[in-house]
């Protein structure tokens, strides 16, 4: 349902309600809204039958299962995790976020994403989660650097063969600005440089490649251009500009990036310079860098 749709439904509902109710539902206490719909699920589902639950087993894309063979997936996330570096630290998120994680620091629709009725969101993209770690990490830390595998969940229609729900492995780095487009390009060719590693070693016969793009910053594009790109330069995994690229401008600043194999034809990864931990410390002279990878559609290329 898009955002039209959903206004519609939204208002034919509140037109059917009784005169005052949006109001005073408005008025509750957030410790009171969550009692109360508490409440209301706790009734609805004493009204539930078992044929019930199987037929909305096999009707709902937000509960049916993955259609990855976990065994192949659970060798090549272990994969991955040896190869980070040692100063990569893990963490083991939990499956749901404080509500807003997404959307009070990116341009994301709250509709996309599945709100609880606890004042919380179940997690729909580990990058933002983890820079929210970052930034409380950065109070006691000179930078940060962290990754995560995550199943995620999101509510937006990708089509019908395809799940709302899947696997992520995700890096973010978090950084003191030290001018010059210097700390953007230290973390960009700490992120690249590890996911040309993972391509190198996982699906080197299936044509891998980096795709870089840059937005608007002139001293990220001189550190592209003399820094990230000479360290990138040789190996099995070409860097690529890709200059034609505007999705992910005002999500991403500075410049974005692209995982992808088969000659760049399928899309397996992204990421990007981004404001998050900037705004999420109220320091503007945080620098993050976010990008993650697709661990199924990789693992459907593995080489065997």
């Amino acid at each position: 349902m898009d955002g039209d749709d959903l206004a519609g439904a939204e208002r034919r509902v509140w037109t059917a309600m009784p005169t005052g109710t949006r109001a005073a539902l408005a008025g509750l206490s957030g410790a009171d809204l969550r009692t109360l719909l508490l409440g209301v699920a706790r009734d609805r589902a004493a009204t539930v039958r078992p044929p019930e639950v199987v037929r909305r087993w096999r009707e709902d894309r937000f509960v049916r299962p993955a259609r990855a063979d976990p065994r192949l997936l659970a060798q090549v996330e272990a994969r991955m995790w040896q190869l980070l570096p040692a100063d990569v630290a893990g963490v083991e998120l939990s499956p749901v976020v404080p509500v807003g994680t997404c959307s009070v620091v990116a341009p994301v629709s709250q509709n996309r994403i599945l709100t609880t009725m606890r004042a919380s969101e179940v997690l729909s993209d580990p990058t933002n989660a983890l820079a929210v770690e970052a930034a409380v990490r950065r109070r006691r830390q000179d930078e940060v650097h962290l990754a995560a595998a995550h199943r995620v969940l999101r509510a937006q229609d990708f089509g019908s063969d395809a799940s709302a729900h899947f696997r992520l492995f995700a890096l973010v780095s978090s950084a003191r600005d030290t001018g010059a487009g210097g700390t953007e390009a230290r973390l960009l060719v700490r992120h690249l440089t590890y996911w040309r590693t993972v391509l190198a070693e996982l699906a080197p016969a299936a044509v891998p490649q980096l795709h870089v793009t840059h937005f608007d910053d002139q001293a990220v594009r001189e550190r592209l251009a003399d820094t990230v790109r000479p360290a990138l330069a040789g190996g099995a995994v070409p860097l690529v500009d890709e200059p034609e690229r505007t999705r992910g401008r005002g999500y991403y600043t500075g410049c974005a990036l692209r995982i992808s194999l088969l000659g760049g034809d399928l899309e397996i990864g992204d990421g990007g310079l981004t404001d998050w931990t900037a705004r999420l410390t109220g320091d503007a002279k945080e620098r993050c860098l976010v990008s993650c990878l697709a661990t199924e559609r990789l693992a459907d290329h593995v080489a065997r």
